[in-house]
C-alpha cells in the first residue's frame, strides 16, 4: 500500500464517523444494490439543460450520479468495521461568456437542477472578467442515448456481508497458522452510477464496479523486537466477486516459485505465502549498496510507471495548471517538439481506457468522450500527452484523449490519469530466461514505500520481495533495498523485456489529484523487465 492509498484506509479506521466527504452518507447494505430511476435522470438532465441554455450558456454538461462504496475492515479474528456510503445528486458544468462554471445539488428534482444550472451560468459570467482567453472545447459529437456496464459476471454489492466477513478473517487465521504474529485485511468495493449529458446531444448512462483486497501480515523476532511485513501481491481490479475465483490460468509463478496473479485472485494462497515471506525476512541479509541489474516483476513496475510516467504525462502537470498536489512535471512541451528520447528503443508506453479488468476502463469519460488507446512513448522517443477536451487544441489535436474525470458528483471533473502501461516484449522471453543473463542483479516484487520530487525527475523505490541474483541464478532472498532513479536514465537502462504471456496489471485505488483533492482508480499494465546499473541503497538504520 503505498502513500496516498494509506492515508485513505487510516481515515476509515475511525469507525466510520470521520468518513472522507467524498464517501457521502452511511446507508445500510441492502440499499448498496438499487439504482436511479432512469425517467428521472433523463428529466433532471433537461431540466439543467434547459435552464442553462435559457440563461446564457453557450455548452452545458449535466452528471447525475449515484456513488456507492463498501468497506469491510478486520484483523486477526475481529471484525474493526463495516462501512456502506451512498453519494447521490447532481453536478452541472458550464459555458458561459467563454468561462467555466460549476454548480451541485443533492436534490434530486427538476426545479432544484435547473436552479444549479443557472448558479453555474452565474459563476461563469462572473469567472469571465478576469480570464485571460476564452474556454475552446474540442469537439464531442453528441452519441445520443447509450449505456455501458463494466462486464461483471457477479456485483460484489449484492454479496452478504457475512460472506465477505467470513472470507477475511479465513484468510487472517490462515495467515496466523502460517507464523504471522499479526495481520489486516480489507475489502474495497465502489460501484459509481453514473449519467451524463450535454447540449452536444449525449445521454450516457454508466455502471462502473471495482474491487480491491489489501492485507499486511506482520512477523515479529520476539527476541530483539525486531519486525517485518508483507502485503499482498494482487492488483486493485475493474471487476465484480468473481475476481475472487481462484483459477490457476491466472498465475504467474517467478522462477522462485513466489506466486503472483492476473484477473483473478487466491486471496488464501496469496496471504499464507505473505506470513511464510515475512518470517523469512527476518533473518534475510541486508543488502549490499551498489550498483545493480535490476529485474522488475509489473507488481513493482505499475507504481514505477504510475509515479514517472502517468503522472509526469498529465497535460495541466506540464503547462504547471497542476502544481500544488505532488509537482508539475519535467517533461515541457519542447521536449516532444525536439523528440526526447525518454526510454530506450525496447520502451513503447501507451494510455488505454478499454482494457477489461482495469481500474480506468470505461466506455465515455465524464466529459462524454468515447476512450481509446493512444501511443505515450514509441520506440523510446516522448510522442504525447494526455488531454481533456480543453486542452487539446493546445497539443494541435482536434479530439481529446478521454482523460477527465471527477470521484463525485458533487466536484467538477478535470483531468485525470487513464490505465498507463508499457507494452509487453515483442520477442519471446520468460522470466527465467530472463535471469540466466543477469550476472549481479536484484529481483523485486510487489510495490512498497516511494519517493519522488517535484518535477516527476528523481525517485527512489521500495517494494515487498527482493532476491539476489548471481551468475545467472537466484541465490538467496536479502533485504532492506530501495534503488534511486533519474527518470529518463532509468527508462535508457531498460534492456529487456518479457513478452505478453508475462503481461499483468497493477493499479492504484485511490490516486489522489487536485485541491480539493479528489481520488481516482488507475491501472498499469507490464510484463517483467530488466534495467541495467541501477544505483541501490540500503534502507536499514543503526539506532543507539
Amino acid at each position: 500500500m503505498h502513500r496516498r492509498d494509506f492515508l485513505i484506509c487510516s481515515g476509515l479506521g475511525l469507525a466510520g464517523a470521520a468518513l472522507p466527504a467524498m464517501f457521502g452518507k452511511a446507508i445500510a447494505a441492502e440499499q448498496l444494490v438499487s439504482v436511479l430511476d432512469p425517467a428521472l435522470k433523463r428529466r433532471l438532465a433537461d431540466a439543467a439543460l434547459a435552464a442553462a441554455r435559457q440563461a446564457g450558456a453557450s455548452y452545458c454538461d449535466v452528471r447525475v450520479g449515484r456513488y456507492l462504496r463498501q468497506f469491510v475492515m478486520t484483523r486477526e479474528d475481529r471484525v474493526q468495521n463495516v462501512v456502506n456510503t451512498e453519494s447521490t445528486g447532481t453536478g452541472v458544468r458550464v459555458i458561459a461568456n467563454g468561462a467555466w462554471g460549476f454548480a451541485a445539488t443533492n436534490r434530486l428534482t427538476p426545479d432544484d437542477v435547473a436552479e444549479a444550472a443557472r448558479r453555474a451560468v452565474a459563476i461563469a459570467k462572473a469567472n469571465s472578467s478576469i480570464r485571460t482567453a476564452p474556454v475552446q472545447l474540442a469537439p464531442a459529437p453528441g452519441v445520443g442515448e447509450v449505456a455501458w456496464k463494466t462486464p461483471i459476471r457477479k456485483n460484489a454489492m449484492e454479496v452478504p456481508i457475512k460472506d465477505k466477513v467470513d472470507l477475511l478473517l479465513g484468510a487472517n487465521a490462515a495467515a496466523m497458522n502460517a507464523g504471522a504474529d499479526f495481520v489486516n485485511s480489507t475489502l474495497f468495493l465502489v460501484n459509481e452510477q453514473k449519467y451524463f449529458a450535454s447540449t452536444d446531444g449525449s445521454y450516457i448512462d454508466q455502471d462502473v464496479h471495482r474491487i480491491w483486497l489489501p492485507f499486511t501480515v506482520t512477523a515479529i523476532d520476539k527476541a530483539s523486537g525486531r519486525f517485518r511485513t508483507r502485503s499482498e501481491l494482487s492488483a486493485p481490479m475493474g471487476l465484480g466477486y468473481e475476481y475472487l475465483d481462484a483459477d490457476p490460468a491466472q498465475k504467474f509463478v517467478s522462477p522462485n516459485g513466489v506466486v503472483n496473479y492476473g484477473q483473478r485472485y487466491d486471496l488464501l494462497e496469496d496471504i499464507t505465502a505473505a506470513a511464510k515471506h515475512a518470517r523469512a525476512k527476518l533473518s534475510a541479509p541486508s543488502v549490499k549498496p551498489g550498483k545493480y541489474d535490476l529485474v522488475l516483476d509489473p507488481s513493482h513496475t505499475w507504481l514505477t510507471i504510475h509515479e514517472c510516467v502517468g503522472h509526469p504525462l498529465e497535460l495541466d502537470r506540464v503547462l504547471g495548471y497542476e502544481a500544488n498536489y505532488a509537482g508539475t512535471s519535467f517533461a515541457t512541451l519542447d521536449k516532444r517538439e525536439a523528440g526526447f528520447r525518454w526510454g530506450s528503443d525496447r520502451v513503447d508506453l501507451f494510455a488505454d481506457k478499454t482494457q477489461p479488468g482495469s481500474l480506468g476502463f470505461v466506455g465515455y469519460d465524464d466529459e462524454g468522450v468515447k476512450t481509446k488507446q493512444w501511443d505515450l512513448v514509441k520506440d523510446g522517443i516522448l510522442v504525447d500527452y494526455q488531454t481533456i477536451r480543453d486542452q487539446a487544441h493546445i497539443l494541435g489535436k482536434n479530439e481529446s484523449d478521454g482523460c477527465c474525470y471527477a470521484d463525485s458528483w458533487s466536484s467538477v471533473q478535470f483531468q485525470r490519469m487513464p490505465n498507463v502501461s508499457l507494452a509487453p516484449g515483442k520477442s519471446r522471453l520468460s522470466v527465467a530466461d530472463m535471469i540466466k543473463d543477469v550476472e549481479n542483479g536484484i529481483y523485486i516484487i510487489g510495490d512498497g514505500s516511494f519517493s519522488i520530487d517535484q518535477q516527476r525527475f528523481n525517485a527512489q523505490f521500495g517494494g515487498q520481495l527482493f532476491f539476489e541474483i548471481k551468475d545467472g541464478r537466484i541465490t538467496q532472498q536479502i533485504e532492506d533495498v530501495a534503488y534511486q532513479i533519474r527518470t529518463p536514465e532509468f527508462w535508457n537502462a531498460c534492456s529487456a523485456i518479457c513478452d505478453d504471456s508475462d503481461y499483468r496489471l497493477g493499479g492504484s485505488f485511490f490516486d489522489g489529484k487536485g485541491q480539493p483533492s479528489q481520488v481516482s482508480a488507475v491501472s498499469h499494465g507490464s510484463s517483467t523487465a530488466r534495467f541495467d546499473g541501477i544505483n541501490v541503497i540500503n534502507t536499514a538504520r543503526s539506532l543507539g
